[in-house]
């Protein structure tokens, strides 16, 4: 098998594992903060494991500066997925990870607001229909007050993802790997004053699931892919997850979105696909970093982190 056909089929595996991720959430029957606490401390494990396994923390590559920048991304990654959890309690699967999928502007206005990058015309006028496709895709009536709360925590939940790509994407020399297990580990001390950990009875194949599968299987998956496939097919096959997550949430719960709600959706994914390639080159994400304490390249870029 050629390697970027390899990768590609690593990466659409990766897509649909994550796709399925809210059917473990909302079959844990755990609220998010313990969902989210567990999911940190499997995750963590098997993270370890694996790094362990492979020799990665020989030359590990990490500074001051870049263990903290990993710790403030953590932060932000564990409340993301406390945000993204509430969304598919208050709404459903399907909108909370369309409207999830807003993450790529708020990146582009994280650059233009810190980093002085022009948006330029182009880029606004896509922002601008990828509005218009969240506002279809909401449905949301005025006096929908459940709807409207899922929305906001979607949102919530994709503005910190994309705070904790920015962040993240100024990390260099250290493994991807590392840097996630970093980011899951300080979601434990994070999350423990939040958690009532006492209130998970039964649900543990579950939680013990979105740690190992969904954190450890599916990173591992991702991290190799990125190494083979070019940015462009990487943001393409991004959207299997969306598209699986959807189809999941109808198979299992009967959920299913609107005729005007579907209307939005391609303009979102359209206008998301054209603000992350617009001026890439295609190149390749990421390269394979040697075992030991040879520098690696950015950790993760905006499309290849577009996941729950």
């Amino acid at each position: 098998m050629r390697s970027e056909t390899r990768g590609a089929v690593e990466l659409s595996l990766a897509m649909v594992l994550s796709g399925t991720l809210g059917v473990f959430v909302v079959e844990s029957g755990a609220s998010p903060f313990e969902v989210v606490f567990y999911r940190c401390l499997f995750g963590a494990l098997a993270l370890g494991a694996y790094s362990l396994a492979r020799g990665f923390f020989t030359g590990h590559g990490f500074t001051a500066r870049t263990f903290g920048l990993a710790l403030l991304g953590g932060v932000f990654i564990v409340f993301n997925w406390v945000f993204l959890f509430e969304a598919y309690a208050a709404t459903s699967i399907s909108l909370a990870t369309v409207v999830y999928h807003t993450q790529p502007f708020f990146l582009v206005l994280l650059g233009a607001l810190f980093m002085g990058e022009r948006i330029g015309r182009g880029r606004l006028a896509w922002l601008g229909t990828a509005f218009l496709g969240l506002v279809l895709v909401s449905g949301v009536r005025p006096g929908d007050t459940g709807s409207l709360a899922g929305l906001g925590y979607a949102l919530a939940a994709a503005v910190l993802y994309a705070l904790a790509t920015f962040v993240t994407k100024r990390i260099t020399g250290v493994r991807p790997h590392l840097i996630a297990l970093v980011q899951v580990t300080a979601g434990l001390p994070l999350l423990l004053p939040f958690a009532d950990l006492g209130a998970v009875n039964g649900g543990w194949g579950w939680l013990a699931g979105l740690g190992v599968i969904h954190t450890g299987l599916m990173y591992v998956l991702m991290y190799a892919a990125y190494a083979k496939l070019p940015t462009a097919k990487i943001a393409v096959l991004a959207f299997t997850y969306p598209a699986v997550a959807m189809g999941v949430d109808w198979a299992v719960y009967g959920h299913h979105i609107g005729l005007v709600q579907a209307l939005g959706v391609p303009l979102i994914v359209l206008a998301s696909l054209k603000v992350t390639l617009g001026g890439t080159a295609p190149t390749r994400v990421a390269a394979s970093a040697p075992r030991t304490a040879g520098r690696a390249p950015e950790a993760a870029s905006p499309v290849a982190t577009r996941v729950g």
